[in-house]
């Protein structure tokens, strides 16, 4: 595997830890997810433990998905969409968040508009629109540099969607694919974030089911591609740790 950013040497030169107050100020929260999966991997502690608290959390996937088995009979883009949704819903639901709290804005896979490309703009205005309708006070998004097309993209869009909001929510980055595929061009910043890290112990045992959730991610549940994605024992270790990290911009 291509080694990225060192996540040890990462959490003890860069990361602080949270305490309660910091979790509490999240608030009413959305989460902006790249893939169905991604929610679970780099925020499903946080978010069973906003919803323990009270809080809601709503969740807003970007892509579709189905591009994870592109090869597949047995599963063509549109079933796979549907599987992967049925896995998020179910998911989420371990963690804590009704099926009526999530949506799916259903970009193509891969194919997430960047700023400079057709159909940015479109996407803008639609998340906008469901930011606007949810009003939150946080919103968590993948880390701008994380290094995954989707992801970066992701990140663009939310940025630009929130700048055309009259009340503006925290913008909160969390990392997925750093620790497996990061550079050093890619990592965090002292001078551009804070890294804090949420203890997760409490509810570590929901987020590893959130993630086995997600059986066509995990598991060999399609066999008919020999060019599929699965999240490897080795990337998957990443996320089996007591603790999530998020990246607060430093004002």
């Amino acid at each position: 595997m291509t080694s990225g950013v060192d996540q040890t040497r990462f959490f003890q030169q860069y990361v602080e830890p949270a305490d309660d107050e910091l979790l509490r100020q999240f608030g009413s929260t959305v989460v902006i997810a790249p893939h169905p999966d991604d929610e679970s991997l780099g925020c499903g502690g946080v978010i069973a433990l906003l919803r323990q608290a009270g809080y809601p959390v709503q969740v807003i996937f970007v892509s579709d998905g189905s591009m994870s088995h592109p090869q597949s009979k047995q599963y063509p883009a549109d079933r796979l969409r549907q599987l992967r949704e049925t896995e998020a819903l179910l998911a989420l639901e371990i963690l804590g968040v009704a099926p009526n709290a999530v949506q799916f804005m259903r970009l193509k896979d891969t194919q997430v508009p960047t700023p400079d490309q057709t159909g940015f703009a479109d996407a803008v205005a639609d998340l906008g629109h469901r930011l606007e309708n949810i009003a939150p006070d946080t919103v968590l998004v993948p880390w701008r540099r994380d290094p995954h097309p989707d992801h970066r993209a992701s990140w663009s869009l939310t940025q630009a969607a929130v700048e055309r909001m009259v009340q503006k929510p925290a913008l909160v980055e969390y990392p997925i694919w750093l620790w497996e595929l990061g550079t050093d061009d890619d990592q965090p910043r002292p001078s551009e974030v804070r890294a804090r890290s949420f203890s997760i112990s409490s509810v570590a045992d929901l987020k590893q089911q959130a993630i086995a959730a997600h059986r066509s991610q995990v598991t060999h549940l399609i066999d008919d591609d020999p060019t599929a994605f699965y999240l490897s024992p080795e990337l998957l270790r990443y996320f089996q740790i007591p603790n999530e990290v998020f990246f607060y911009h430093v004002q």
